[in-house]
């Protein structure tokens, strides 16, 4: 079948467009987040492609005053990867690499939003993402993260936001390749599947520059991919793969209290990031664990949905709850001792044991 991207040079497989050409897990996926350098309002947004399960899903979410509200949205994709809008929620590539537009379109919800994000840097690829558990691919992605700033407006429940370049940070990412979507495999993984995942992402910003950091560890504590990078607004980025984080746990919990980045330049010696969260997003808005609207979850033709929720009455840090971007107050100090305010997210998923972090079980929490 031939679709609209069949005649944009950017095929991969001798197959059209429409036949992603890897396993019936590939994925393509926008993600989005932007905030006040206060963290007083909040949003994120995502859009994912399903080509072998022919489902395109997207979501938007905005925490302000204390609530978090989610749309979701799903509908076929009927093998059109270009038409990138699913019920009221579109993304659009107003400038590859440099700008993209949002846009909430009017719903039955009271959430609207039209908003642009421009780039700060310029994009950067991350260290691929290779993850197999015996002879079944779990992970095998390619992911670009950029730091920019954003111009438009919010609306939530009829209050106004305006989004103003000078004051709303943020970060997009777009990753591609195969990761689980969908409903499970029926068929049991031998070996079984392991249940165990510690991930960590810290984009951050600066008045003068924006740094990046991420790891994933095994079991032990080892790192399997991580690396970090600092740039000047404008500049050349600078990647610094010796680096490390440590975390304070929150008692009974799996959620960082504290965190402190460390980049150990190649020659000017040690930068040092200090994280103080202020308040959770919580992942599943985006689909992330969900259990009604999971990425890739089949629900019909098209549906949409919406559920709120104060963040202080959250029950736990226990899935569905678990995977969350903390909105931090950042400080970094340079090697030559200067100092710089900021701020960001951490984003934290820690399933299972960590030998580091005190953890041997699931979901057991951090004790001290």
């Amino acid at each position: 079948m031939l679709t609209k991207a069949d005649d944009f040079p950017i095929h991969q497989t001798a197959e059209p467009i429409a036949y992603a050409g890897t396993d019936r897990n590939f994925y393509d996926r926008y993600f989005f987040n932007g905030y006040t350098k206060s963290g007083d309002v909040f949003f994120a947004a995502a859009l994912g492609v399903y080509p072998h399960i022919n489902i395109m899903d997207a979501s938007f979410c905005v925490v302000v005053n204390g609530v978090q509200h989610n749309i979701h949205a799903s509908r076929f994709l009927n093998m059109e990867r270009m038409d990138t809008h699913v019920g009221p929620i579109s993304v659009d590539v107003v400038e590859p690499l440099q700008s993209l537009r949002i846009r909430v379109a009017d719903n039955e919800h009271g959430i609207r939003a039209d908003v642009t994000f421009h780039a700060r840097t310029r994009a950067l690829k991350e260290p691929r993402f290779t993850r197999r558990n015996g002879p079944r691919t779990l992970m095998d992605l390619t992911r670009l993260t950029q730091n920019g700033t954003y111009e438009g407006w919010i609306e939530v429940k009829g209050q106004r936001f305006e989004v103003k370049r000078d004051v709303f940070w943020g970060t997009r990412d777009r990753s591609w390749g195969v990761r689980t979507i969908g409903a499970a495999d029926p068929q049991p993984m031998v070996p079984p599947m392991p249940f165990q995942f510690y991930w960590l992402w810290a984009p951050l910003n600066f008045e003068d520059r924006i740094t990046l950091y991420h790891v994933n560890d095994d079991e032990h504590g080892d790192a399997w991919n991580q690396n970090a990078v600092m740039c000047l607004e404008g500049g050349e980025p600078e990647e610094i793969p010796n680096c490390r984080s440590e975390l304070q746990f929150v008692p009974g919990s799996r959620h960082a209290k504290s965190a402190t980045i460390f980049l150990n330049h190649h020659k000017a010696g040690q930068s040092r990031i200090d994280l103080t969260p202020k308040w959770n997003f919580y992942m599943l808005g985006l689909g992330y664990g969900h259990p009604e609207w999971s990425h890739g979850a089949y629900k019909g033709e098209l549906a949409v949905g919406y559920e709120e929720f104060k963040l202080s009455e959250v029950p736990s840090y226990v899935p569905p709850h678990l995977h969350i971007q903390a909105f931090v107050d950042a400080k970094l100090t340079l090697p030559d001792g200067s100092t710089r305010a900021g701020s960001g997210v951490l984003e934290q998923l820690i399933i299972g044991p960590h030998a580091p972090s005190g953890f041997s079980d699931i979901l057991d929490p951090f004790k001290g």
